[in-house]
């Protein structure tokens, strides 16, 4: 089988962590028997240094027309001085409104391998991480109306009910091939835009008997994520809640470079990617954690092509790697046997999967 697939570099460390996914990739498709033709396009401050825009029209097409997306990293303080239409970030938010993806998919799981590079305290961590941050990508304040003038600026948060249905839903459904427990994020007691999300979810819920759902205030959930994390099944949160909330789960498991995330909307075509940012501070120095790169293409080959055995074969090469006591500097502790650079982890993880992992 034949997948074509658009791979967006990107900045930062994004050009050292990509090369190891697609290496995975390949290692994939040699042992499974599948073609994956993979199109390198540019986007974010690459492409505003080749293009003059961070979201060239060719991207568009060439992602739009492929059966996934894979990134790596965009942005840096190279293009913060730009008007915010012009930034990378921008190129980012206009591809997912582009491919229509209004869900982000963003496990949090502690490795048991890496229960030591937790921060919580041990009996915390020893009850477990493993959840699911549901969030709304194409709407709330980072789409709102915006402006600002000489002395003020405003950004406006604005849901309908049809968007925050869709992404209920999704909500709904990741939890009833999980837990079967829903935790919605608002800030009811403040904002009306909250209120509405509240009482859309629960009309959403009653067609979910099965699932338990409940609400919890946004500054309340991130004092529970570091109390008592093991009480989160799926997390269901807006735009800007969901974005921050979900930085925050990265690094009670080890280290934001663990996790990777899935876009979707109502097609199998979704954008995969690692939840960190582009890292320019180790940009070239072949330091960057490739794990949760090779974790998205790995939720990709789930979720877009329904490959599960492929899947899985990196979630285990992974964990094989990790078990043996190898790290990369952003994971390692007193256990650590043995600390690697970006491209040897990636290597040392496609030997695993060559030899029946």
């Amino acid at each position: 089988m034949q997948y074509n697939i658009a791979v967006i570099k990107g900045d930062g460390i994004g050009p050292e962590i990509i090369p190891e996914a697609m290496n995975v990739l390949n290692a994939i498709g040699k042992k499974f028997n599948h073609t994956f033709n993979l199109t390198e396009v540019l986007m974010g401050g690459s492409a505003i240094d080749k293009t003059g825009e961070p979201l060239p029209g060719e991207t568009i097409d060439i992602c739009l027309n492929s059966h996934s997306v894979l990134m790596g990293a965009i942005g840096g303080p190279k293009w913060d001085t730009l008007p915010g239409h012009l930034r990378p970030e921008a190129g980012l938010l206009g591809l997912r409104s582009e491919m229509g993806l209004y869900a982000n998919n963003r496990p949090a799981t502690l490795f048991q391998s890496l229960r030591n590079a937790c921060p919580l305290r041990q009996d915390i961590a020893d009850k477990g991480i493993d959840m699911v941050i549901v969030r709304e990508l194409t709407g709330g304040i980072y789409f709102g109306e915006r402006g600002r003038d000489d002395t003020s600026a405003f950004d406006t948060e604005k849901y309908s009910i049809a968007e925050i249905k869709r992404i209920a839903k999704v909500a709904f459904e990741t939890a009833m091939v999980r837990r079967k427990n829903v935790i919605s994020i608002d800030k009811a007691n403040v904002l009306e835009s909250s209120r509405l999300w509240r009482e859309v979810v629960h009309e959403v819920a009653k067609d979910y008997p099965e699932v338990e759902v409940s609400d919890m205030l946004v500054d309340n959930a991130a004092m529970q994520l570091v109390k008592n994390p093991s009480q989160f099944d799926v997390i269901l949160a807006n735009n800007m809640f969901g974005d921050i909330l979900s930085d925050e789960a990265a690094m009670i498991t080890g280290s934001i470079g663990m996790l990777a995330s899935a876009s979707l909307g109502n097609t199998k075509c979704g954008l995969y990617e690692p939840i960190h940012g582009s890292a320019p501070d180790i940009a070239g120095q072949d330091k960057a954690n490739p794990i949760a790169t090779l974790l998205s293409a790995s939720m990709m080959l789930k979720y877009s092509f329904g490959l599960e055995k492929e899947s899985i074969a990196i979630e285990n090469a992974v964990n094989s790697v990790l078990e043996k006591g190898v790290r990369t500097a952003d994971i390692k502790d007193d256990s650590t046997s043995k600390v690697v650079g970006t491209r040897e982890m990636g290597e040392m993880i496609i030997r695993e999967i060559q030899n029946g992992y």
